[in-house]
């Protein structure tokens, strides 16, 4: 796996995970929502923390800045 994912695009994904982790152990998001979500926060913290998403790599895209 090559390394697609740049420092702003994982530092907004750990931001959104921990944002989504408030609202769940606050109770603001409950159920069905709350299950989707959380299964979305894991994706975003285990993607981030390996630099690579496979989606990125489907579309061919890559956020990751190029070594001059």
């Amino acid at each position: 796996m090559k390394a697609n994912m740049g420092n702003t695009d994982k530092l907004v994904r750990i931001l959104a995970a921990l944002l989504i982790a408030g609202l769940y152990f606050s109770g603001q998001i409950t159920g069905i929502a709350a299950i989707v979500l959380v299964i979305v926060a894991v994706i975003f913290v285990a993607a981030s923390s390996i630099s690579f998403c496979p989606i990125y790599k489907v579309l061919g895209v890559s956020t990751k800045k190029k070594n001059a």
